[in-house]
């Protein structure tokens, strides 16, 4: 038997279980119409200790992929992380939060709404496409959108920060190594020293079998390679089970 990403189990020969792992999940009605049989999972976690992390992992992004919302909104964010985040911010108390790749909007609410606890701060969401955006996250009055490449418009995103303004900057765009590393080698010039700089998806085949090979892991190591002002703060991922592994980049030097 072989568990698929979505929980379910399969006969090792079932050719179901290479559509799930493809496309994270297949109902029952979709194996039963292909005259398979689908054993769901049973298990619950206080039953399954010996679980193997990639499994776990596995099982955590069919929720985050097909479920996972924030104020009704599908947002596609690992919850151990955007805990994180809501450290760094509370810490850093940042002047903007730069936000690249913002999906329907969910994350670039989230994030206001921190920034609201706190009476402080504005979002920039920067996306080559925005028609996806929730309206209760256009209409949030910290968040400012900035549709195109984010390389392309890196000037109109410079021309709303502040000299001396803190900054933290996530990037969630295509996850594609060189448009990675291009957005790093870009965007790095709004940071001072002690901001953060998350990357992330650096999962991708560093946990999951998902996303383009090489990716923003290896973005990551070869920004850092020829970029001795940041630092790797693998702290950051004292949760273990983090989707940004090596992703969390503090500026150590101006």
């Amino acid at each position: 038997m072989v568990m698929a990403p979505c929980g379910r189990w399969f006969a090792d020969d079932c050719p179901a279980s290479t559509l799930c792992h493809l496309y994270g999940g297949l109902t029952v009605a979709d194996c039963h119409a292909g005259g398979l049989r689908i054993k769901p999972m049973q298990k619950y976690m206080e039953e399954d200790l010996d679980r193997p992390v990639n499994s776990v992992l596995e099982i955590m992004q069919r929720r985050i992929m097909h479920e996972s919302t924030y104020f009704g909104i599908k947002t596609l964010k690992s919850p151990t992380d955007f805990w994180v985040y809501q450290e760094l911010i509370y810490a850093a108390r940042p002047d903007v939060v730069v936000e690249i790749g913002n999906y329907h909007g969910g994350s670039a609410l989230a994030l206001a709404h921190l920034l609201d606890a706190m009476d402080h701060g504005r979002v920039i969401a920067v996306d080559i496409d925005h028609s996806p955006i929730a309206e209760s996250a256009r209409c949030h009055p910290r968040i400012t959108f900035i549709e195109g490449d984010a390389c392309e418009i890196f000037q109109s995103v410079k021309a709303l920060v502040s000299a001396g303004d803190r900054v933290m900057v996530i990037e969630d765009s295509s996850h594609e190594f060189e448009n990675t590393l291009k957005t790093l080698n870009t965007y790095q010039s709004l940071l001072g020293k002690d901001d953060f700089f998350i990357v992330e998806d650096t999962i991708c085949h560093h946990g999951l079998s998902v996303g383009p090979k090489p990716g923003p892991y290896e973005a990551v190591e070869a920004f850092i390679s020829s970029n001795k002002s940041f630092a790797i703060d693998r702290d950051k991922e004292s949760f273990l089970i983090t989707w940004n592994p090596k992703g969390y980049l503090k500026r150590i030097s101006d």
